[in-house]
């Protein structure tokens, strides 16, 4: 079964959003990324993953402006990759791209489903808790 593990939310001012959530859930900082695609901060309540997003250049994968904030993308845990992406194509969703592997990034496989609505597929789990 897969698991929905991952939601990310582009806003226009990283750390504000990041102390809201941790102030206000009690959320734990586990992981933060400096990168041309976009920065990030990694919150985690212990099962879900929330990634916050900004593209400080305009860059990446920035909807609409850099003063837009909501949801971005979210994303599943699965056992087998590529059988969920051909089930994925076969029921009308479609392949999107392949996240680049950069140092501090997650790669993970992009699609989009019926709607347009992307979503990510990935064997490995988002970080939950911070390194050591």
């Amino acid at each position: 079964m897969s698991k929905l593990r991952h939601i990310a939310m582009q806003v226009p001012d990283l750390e504000k959003a990041a102390e809201f959530y941790q102030s206000v859930f009690e959320m734990e900082r586990v992981h933060e990324a400096i990168s041309p695609i976009g920065n990030a901060i990694s919150l985690s309540d212990g099962v879900i993953n929330l990634t916050l997003l900004n593209f400080p250049d305009g860059t990446g994968g920035m909807l609409h402006d850099q003063d837009w904030a909501g949801l971005h993308h979210f994303g599943f845990v699965v056992e087998d990759k590529d059988a969920v992406g051909q089930k994925i194509e076969e029921l009308g969703g479609q392949y999107f791209m392949e996240l680049p592997e950069y140092p501090g990034v997650d790669a993970e496989t992009k699609y989009k489903d019926v709607n347009g609505v992307v979503f990510d597929v990935s064997e490995h789990n988002w970080p939950l808790e911070r390194k050591s």
